[in-house]
């Protein structure tokens, strides 16, 4: 079964603030829970292109720490991203980040397209361990952006 998850976010902040600071790989670190371990492994010695390859390891369950890799597929400078895995915990990861100006700021939509592993039983855990621990993360990083860049309502 494929999933989708989506979450929107208005940010008091020019397109051009947002950007440089969600473009930039070693920021990750910052919008991502401390509980998860985050640490990138390399690919984060630049601004984000399209075909770059990001490593990094995290601990999404059970205190297990896995390796994860992903490319930058797409980008257009100020407007969007996609970020796709290419090993890691999920069968299937397609993220595609989103900025559009608005009055007084920038509304960012992250769109995400994801498969679980082990047929049947990932089905079975998606509700009960993953949609949970997707949507802490994403409460995580609203919060921390919105303490970095203030919130429209």
């Amino acid at each position: 079964m494929l999933y989708t998850f989506k979450r929107t976010q208005k940010l008091s902040a020019s397109v051009h603030e947002v950007w440089e600071f969600i473009s930039s790989p070693k920021n990750l670190a910052v919008i991502t829970p401390p509980s998860m371990g985050f640490k990138t492994l390399s690919g984060d010695d630049r601004q984000m292109f399209s075909g770059q390859i990001i490593h990094y390891t995290v601990t999404p369950l059970f205190g297990v720490s896995v390796e994860w890799v992903t490319e930058i597929t797409h980008l257009e400078n100020k407007e969007y991203f996609v970020d796709e895995q290419r090993f890691g915990p999920y069968k299937f990861w397609h993220h595609k980040h989103f900025l559009k100006e608005i009055p007084g700021g920038v509304v960012m939509e992250d769109i995400i397209h994801y498969k679980l592993p082990f047929g049947f039983i990932g089905r079975i855990v998606h509700p009960l361990l993953v949609e949970p621990k997707l949507k802490a993360i994403f409460d995580y990083r609203k919060t921390k952006l919105k303490e970095l860049f203030g919130e429209i309502e």
